[in-house]
């Protein structure tokens, strides 16, 4: 065998390792970041008396409601807790990743005490909602759209709703932002959201792991198109935000290591309605409601305020 045989023998193996390596990676991190189950990466939350209370008084005061998913028939189930006097405000509240509607049982509660009706579903794959893929909001942004239109049917046409999310559920809201909404959302709160799934999954690749993003995040995103049907380079809150007019209030902790405190700014600009922004100065990922609920409330208030009549 000649010398450029040789060469092209050793450059095609070479290519082969690495195609089987970064196919090996990819399968790898798709199933630890898109398939539900326990989360190494994931810290474990401190349970406090107030968490508990709320639970307990979600668990007392909610109506169950079930749906099917947009897109895929998945049976999809959601607490609704009526306000104590009769309105048609509501607040459709998401929750983050891996997590469940309980566990913004505290959130649910302050927007039950400031009068407003409040439906949290369970996203896809999330709590007791079916699926095997999690959505990143991607997927969950058409489910939202269904949960919506069923608060209008029972409501009524001259229902108001803001849609308020937190982390992964930021994202969700921030995403279905860009759709085609009905007139009957008047505004949306966003707690600690990522600009795209791509931004989110390239952070954590650096972040937790140390791997260069790419080209890992490029054939895990190959890998999720055909094993999830989507694209984690389209599912951005960014380009979503582009086509939004609606009040947009945007919340993030100021030492964010989770979803880097940088992005709420790129997702600020990118809004073209009415928009506030408010970085709780050295609070963590999703916790500037625990560090400071009353404050929390307060600017939330505020801001609702003005958009419902």
């Amino acid at each position: 065998m000649n010398k450029k045989k040789k060469l092209i023998v050793w450059v095609s193996s070479i290519v082969l390792i690495i195609v089987a390596i970064l196919t090996a990676a990819s399968l790898y991190f798709y199933q630890l970041a898109f398939v539900p189950g326990d989360k190494s990466f994931l810290e474990t939350e401190k349970v406090t008396k107030a968490d508990t209370e709320a639970k307990k008084w979600l668990k007392e005061n909610k109506v169950v409601w079930n749906q099917t998913s947009a897109t895929d028939n998945l049976k999809l189930v959601a607490s609704y807790v009526p306000a104590k006097e009769k309105t048609k405000k509501t607040i459709v509240v998401a929750h983050g990743y891996m997590g469940k509607k309980e566990d913004l049982a505290r959130q649910i509660k302050m927007f039950h005490d400031l009068g407003y009706n409040v439906l949290a579903p369970d996203d896809r794959a999330h709590g007791e909602s079916e699926g095997n893929i999690i959505g990143y909001g991607w997927l969950d942004k058409d489910d939202y759209v269904k949960w919506i239109k069923k608060v209008i049917k029972q409501d009524g046409q001259d229902s108001q709703i803001a849609l308020y999310g937190v982390s992964m559920g930021g994202s969700t809201v921030m995403m279905a932002s860009g759709m085609n909404l009905p007139s009957q959302v008047k505004a949306i709160v966003e707690d600690c959201g990522y600009t795209s799934l791509k931004d989110e999954l390239s952070y954590e690749a650096g972040n937790l792991y140390h791997i260069p993003p790419f080209p890992l995040v490029k054939t895990l995103s190959w890998v999720t198109q055909i094993k999830a049907g989507y694209d984690p380079y389209e599912a951005s809150s960014v380009e979503q935000l582009k086509r939004n007019h609606l009040p947009m209030f945007f919340i993030h902790g100021g030492n964010d290591k989770f979803v880097p405190t940088e992005m709420v700014y790129r997702n600020y600009k990118a809004t073209q309605g009415p928009k506030q922004i408010w970085v709780t100065k050295g609070v963590s990922h999703a916790k500037s409601f625990a560090k400071n609920p009353k404050l929390y409330e307060n600017k939330v208030s505020k801001f609702l305020d003005k958009y419902f009549k």
